[in-house]
């Protein structure tokens, strides 16, 4: 038990991070799914809000409990949410872009139902990933003193 809990302690904020990310990529596939699967959206449209809820979600979860950035005073809570958003519109351009053009190359297959979403799942992938380096070493870096 001590091994697993020194292996936690030295990988907490990786795993905090794929917690946390994996939550936010099921609130972006969820609310894809209504979108698109329910309220009968097309799938560029369904995946546009699906990102925004996603983003909204990330930024609370990213700054509280994988960073451990607590504090909400003016100029450093608002720094960091501006260079979220930067960051977030960056991967979202990739999500965004990486969506039709997987479905143009073929991925177009309905999973589960919805159309697009075997090329949903690949881009969510790629975007994982992405978003952690750029809050990693841009958005929640710590400060050298």
């Amino acid at each position: 038990m001590e091994k697993i809990k020194a292996l936690y302690q030295k990988y907490r904020e990786p795993i905090s991070y794929l917690f946390f990310g994996g939550l936010t990529t099921v609130v972006s596939w969820v609310t894809y799914a209504l979108f698109v699967g329910k309220l009968s959206m097309r799938p560029v449209p369904g995946n546009i809000l699906s990102w925004v809820c996603a983003v909204a979600f990330a930024f609370v979860t990213n700054k509280l409990w994988v960073f451990d950035s607590k504090s909400w005073a003016w100029p450093g809570w608002f720094r960091e949410a501006l260079a979220f958003v930067a960051g977030r519109l960056f991967s979202g351009a990739v999500e965004l872009g990486g969506l039709p053009l997987l479905m143009w190359l073929g991925l177009d297959q309905p999973l589960f139902g919805i159309e697009g979403f075997a090329a949903k799942l690949v881009v969510s992938v790629v975007v994982i990933i992405l978003n952690y380096f750029l809050s990693k070493f841009f958005v929640f870096r710590k400060k050298v003193e």
